[in-house]
This record gives structure tokens, C-alpha cells and sequence, in this order.
């Protein structure tokens, strides 16, 4: 008999997408009035304007069309994740045309030459870059160029690809859940909540730290016991596998770390830096960073000394790796349509409203924290939940006698979990399938982790109630 396997990234989102499309035609169809927020320059829901509407249950056709409308909104051509998308491709051929001049191989084989025993060291500084990131400006699409680059070092350092993938996602998702001047969830969410996005740093400093140094407590104990014995890693079935396909063949020499390949990897290095200084400084989005990322692929071979057909060639195969990548996250974002387009999303936030009233202050907060946790899972951007959750639930505070700025901590805890686990979030199923890891495979792992997380932030969260 053939044993059941856990279904792909693909199957599960598609399988969200048609319950989410069932759920259309059982919750009652409803919106808030929209009104304009002009600190935010965003339309943002009226407290107690909630109304029921027409529905607009979403059939066999919707379904088939969420993944396209995933990428772009059909009735008036509006991006949606097609941006994010063609990045991704972008920086599948832009890492493939630098692996062709043979700049990277070299360059890993001789940073483990270096590195020689002191392996396990580049987590917690890596995850603590990563996690700066994430605290800062909400590092999320933008780790996906990462992976492709951080996997195979770690493989090569007698790790596994588990490790690469969660030094990247969990180091930059811990900073999201930590977040303290992140623009695009503690900002809006403060705004949208009428406060100073100051107020509460203090408890958001607490669970950034202690949640940073749970996380990598967390991860330097699974690479240790990995590089100890590698058929306790969670992908051993898939070492050989692994090993060829991101260090391209084990038993291959490792090229020599010429000049010219020290000169391509000088271009890397500052491509990734001019990308965080675009992202951070002048406001660069997807279209900017892939035409940086086109840019430097041209320039990095030409330097490399590629022929135009090996530029070419190697650009149009990586982006080909990266394929699969590209259309998952179009997957996730079609989802997120069926709900909007059935008129159920302001339906649910309705709901959560409603289970707030009368709470002691205690349970207010973690309510609140459970709440946007379950919200996260089904609208993953941080900056549209911000917009959509915090005009109703933060004034609720005020009722309960909790300060604002907790609601807007128990927001920013919970909308770094998206980051970490959640299916409908293409920047999780994206990591994962760049480091061919199973999303049942990434529970296992982080799943006691979540845990703890959650657990931590309840707990901080309480205090900070009894203690304001």
C-alpha cells in the first residue's frame, strides 16, 4: 500500500482557497463604512458602522480564478502579488548568473575554510541581522533573495537546510513579532489606534529580546545536534539529494577564489546593500529592486566574463528554478480575493468585535492577541491588517480600561506569526520551497517554538496590563 504524504504547498493553498470560498456561502456578507484616514492616506473602517450586504458567494469559477487574481486584479489591471512574483524570478536568474561565474562556490568553500569550527557562530549573528530587519522595516519579501544564497552555506557547514531556512525566516520573523519602529505594522497600527508609536516600546524591547535569544537558542540546538548526527535532521531522507542540488555535486572541486570572482562577489554583497538602503531610505518597492537585481545580473556576468548566451542561458534557468516559487505566492494572494470578493472579511472582524465586550482586562488583552492571530491567518499583510483591525478593536480598549499601546503590542505579536508559520503567507510557502522543505516537515520544527513564542507574549502582555 502507498503511504499517505502530506499535501504540497500548492494543494494546501488551493484547498484554503476553496474553503474559504465555502465559507462565503455560510457567513452573512458585510462591510464597515470606509472612511477616509488621512495620517495614513488609507480608508479605514468606521466603529459600530458595521451593516450587513448583498452577498456574493464566490462559485467554481472564482476558485479557478483566484490564482489569477492573485497576481493582478482583472477588472481594472491593479497589482497584486504579480510585483512580488516577477522579484522572485528576477532573483532566481540574477543568483543563477552569479553561481555561473563561480564567484559563490568559491566563495563558500573558502568562507568554511575560514570558518573551520566556529560554525555555529554565524546564527545567532546572522539571526540577529535578520531580526534588526524585521524590527526595523518589517523584513519579510525581501529574505527571499537569502535563501538561495544562505542554504547552501549551511549545508556545506555540515547542517541541513531546515537550519538555512530558519536562520532567514525565523531571525526576520522574531524582529516582526518584536516589532518597535517597523513602519509597516507598529507605525499604521499606532495611527490607526491614535497614539504615539512610541508608547509600549518598552514591553516590544522585552519580547524582540527575549524572544531573539529563545529563537536562537532554539535553532544553534537543532543545527548542533544535526551536525552531530545527520540522520536526526528532519529533510535526512533528502541529504544527497539536497547536497547536489544546492552545492552541485559533493564530489565537485570547488573552483578557486580568483580576483575576478572576489570582484563578483564585492558586486553581490553590494547589490544586497544597495537593496536595504532602497528599501529603508528612498522608498524602492518590487519594480525597483528587480531592475536593480536585472542590472547587477548584467553586470556580474560581464565581470564574471560570461558569454551573452551563458548570461542569458543561466538567467533564464534560474528564474525556471524559481517558478514554482513565483506562482505560490500568487496562490496565497488569490485567497485572501475569495474572501474580500465575498464580502466575508469585515463579517469576521465583526465577529471578533462583538466576543470583546464585557471582558476583564486580562483576558481583554489576550483576546485581542488570539484574535489578530487568527485575523494574521487569513490577511497576512501586516499593514492591510493594521488598517482593517485597529480602528475597531483599539477604541474597545478603552472600555476595557487597557491602554492602547497594548492593543497595538498584542497587533505587532501577532501579526509577526504570518512570518513563521502561517500557509496563506507567500513569503513562508516561498522560503520553504526555495529550501525544499514540506510544510508538515516545518511544523515539526517549529511548532514547540511557536509555542513558546505565544506562551511568552501572553504572559508579557498580562504584565503589562497589571503593571500599567
Amino acid at each position: 500500500m502507498k503511504t499517505l504524504k502530506f499535501p504540497s504547498a500548492y494543494t494546501i493553498l488551493m484547498l484554503l482557497t476553496v474553503l474559504m470560498a465555502a465559507l462565503t456561502w455560510l457567513i452573512p456578507a458585510g462591510q464597515y463604512q470606509m472612511v477616509n484616514n488621512e495620517t495614513l492616506g488609507k480608508m479605514v473602517p468606521l466603529v459600530g458602522s458595521y451593516q450587513t450586504v448583498e452577498a456574493n458567494p464566490q462559485g467554481f469559477l472564482d476558485i479557478l480564478m483566484a490564482p489569477i487574481q492573485g497576481f493582478y486584479d482583472p477588472a481594472n489591471y491593479m497589482a497584486r502579488a504579480v510585483d512580488v512574483a516577477l522579484f522572485v524570478l528576477v532573483i532566481g536568474g540574477y543568483l543563477a548568473v552569479v553561481t555561473q561565474t563561480g564567484a559563490i562556490d568559491a566563495g563558500i568553500a573558502k568562507t568554511m575554510v575560514y570558518l573551520k569550527g566556529k560554525e555555529r557562530w554565524m546564527i545567532p549573528i546572522l539571526m540577529g541581522l535578520f531580526a534588526l530587519g524585521g524590527t526595523v522595516y518589517g523584513m519579510a519579501e525581501e529574505t527571499i533573495p537569502f535563501y538561495a544564497l544562505l542554504i547552501p552555506v549551511m549545508i556545506a557547514a555540515g547542517y541541513d537546510s531546515v537550519v538555512g531556512v530558519a536562520i532567514i525566516m525565523v531571525g526576520a520573523g522574531i524582529g516582526c513579532l518584536g516589532s518597535t519602529i517597523n513602519p509597516f505594522a507598529t507605525v499604521i497600527a499606532s495611527n490607526a489606534a491614535e497614539i504615539n508609536f512610541v508608547d509600549g516600546i518598552g514591553l516590544r524591547l522585552a519580547i524582540l529580546i527575549i524572544g531573539w535569544l529563545a529563537c536562537v537558542i532554539y535553532v544553534m540546538r537543532y543545527a548542533d545536534k544535526v551536525k552531530r548526527d545527520p540522520s536526526l535532521s528532519l529533510v535526512a531522507a533528502q541529504r544527497e539529494a539536497n547536497t547536489a542540488y544546492f552545492l552541485h555535486g559533493s564530489n565537485e572541486a570547488a573552483p578557486e577564489l580568483t580576483l575576478t570572482r572576489k570582484i563578483v562577489l564585492a558586486i553581490f554583497g553590494l547589490t544586497f546593500a544597495i537593496m536595504m538602503w532602497g528599501v529603508a531610505s528612498e522608498g524602492w518597492w518590487m519594480a525597483e529592486l528587480s531592475a536593480l537585481f536585472i542590472g547587477s545580473s548584467i553586470v556580474a556576468g560581464l565581470v564574471g566574463k560570461l558569454s551573452e548566451v551563458e548570461i542569458t542561458d543561466s538567467f533564464i534557468n534560474g528564474a525556471r528554478d524559481l517558478l514554482g516559487v513565483a506562482l505560490i505566492i500568487a496562490i496565497a494572494r488569490g485567497l485572501v480575493v475569495v474572501m474580500d470578493d465575498g464580502n466575508i472579511t469585515h463579517t469576521i472582524l465583526n465577529f471578533a468585535e462583538g466576543l470583546l465586550v464585557g471582558l476583564p482586562q486580562v483576558l481583554f488583552i489576550n483576546a485581542i492577541y488570539w484574535i489578530e492571530a487568527v485575523l494574521c491567518l487569513v490577511i497576512p499583510s501586516s499593514s492591510g491588517l493594521a488598517v482593517l483591525s485597529m480602528p475597531i478593536l483599539a477604541p474597545l480598549a478603552d472600555f476595557a480600561g487597557v491602554g492602547r499601546e497594548l492593543v497595538v503590542t498584542a497587533f505587532q505579536s501577532a501579526s509577526g506569526l504570518p512570518n513563521l508559520v502561517t500557509p496563506t503567507s507567500g513569503v513562508v510557502m516561498g522560503g520553504l520551497a526555495i529550501g525544499r522543505i514540506g510544510y508538515s516537515t516545518w511544523l515539526r520544527f517549529i511548532g514547540p517554538l511557536l509555542a513558546f513564542l505565544t506562551t511568552m507574549v501572553m504572559i508579557l502582555l498580562s504584565l503589562g496590563v497589571v503593571l500599567s
